[in-house]
């Protein structure tokens, strides 16, 4: 992936300060990337450093502007550190893309044990709470800003109840933010993907776990089976068309658009 690979024609965020977390792999580096490509300055959280490093040194090599700062955005020491770095090395916060989360586990919820329950909510939920609640003060300071946080169609799925609650919660954080916020000239969004092949993952979310077991297996399996029977196009998305949906949420062509969910998706959609 360079640059190059989403072909922006504009250069929408020129002199402004984006925020990308998790944006080592998958739709967050894509996302970084093309930021990067339209002008941004991007300040790359992750805490899989080497990974978060290399999108770094890509979008550089391209003449383009990125650093990368490494924390835990599951605490909220991590996600004020991001700011500080942030408002340190730039001196302002424009764009809060908020990428970090994911499924661990897969069955049906009363299979899962409680403990798995509690991480698949701390990875999935307590990331964006956290990156929200530490960059609006940066952002009402401004009178400016334009958060998109990243949810998913799995708010109308199977097997993955605790995710698909965690992803719920982003939603309704999005649109209840987005009310507080816009006497301040602060946009909040959300982009909902579906199935996304983002090819062979830089830090695999269950590798090694000994409590992955054939009944994850199984229930990754119907996740899947149900994508596909619900996605109309018939496939999956890939990073850089995720990562256009949400370059445009938080561009100025959706300069009158706050408070919304949107599915980028194949046309499958979850509760909105």
């Amino acid at each position: 992936m360079s640059l190059d690979s989403s072909q922006p024609n504009c250069r929408r965020f020129d002199g402004q300060i984006a925020i990308v977390t998790g944006g080592a792999q998958g739709i967050g580096k894509a996302t970084a990337i093309r930021l990067a490509a339209e002008g941004a300055t991007v300040l790359i959280a992750d805490r899989a450093e080497p990974e978060a490093q290399a999108v770094a040194d890509l979008i550089t090599a391209s003449s383009g502007q990125a650093s990368v700062v490494s924390t835990d955005l599951e605490t909220w020491e991590g996600a004020e550190a991001v700011v500080k770095t942030a408002v340190e090395r730039y001196g302002r916060v424009d764009v809060a893309v908020h990428n970090v989360g994911g499924t661990i586990w897969a069955k049906p919820f009363h299979l899962y044990p409680i403990d798995q329950i509690e991480k698949e909510i701390q990875r999935s939920l307590w990331p964006t709470l956290w990156c929200c609640r530490a960059v609006i003060p940066q952002m009402i300071e401004q009178q400016s800003g334009s958060i998109v946080n990243v949810g998913s169609v799995a708010t109308r799925g199977i097997n993955r109840v605790p995710y698909s609650a965690a992803k719920g919660g982003v939603a309704a954080t999005t649109v209840c933010l987005a009310m507080e916020l816009a006497e301040y000239n602060i946009r909040v969004n959300c982009v909902a993907p579906g199935g996304v092949d983002g090819g062979e993952r830089a830090v695999a979310r269950n590798k090694g776990l000994a409590d992955y077991d054939q009944v994850d297996a199984d229930g990754i399996k119907g996740v899947m089976d149900q994508t596909f029977r619900d996605t109309p196009m018939g496939r999956m998305g890939t990073p850089d068309e995720l990562a256009a949906a949400i370059a445009y949420m938080a561009s100025p062509d959706a300069g009158y658009v706050t408070g919304e969910v949107m599915h980028c998706s194949g046309g499958g959609a979850g509760i909105r």
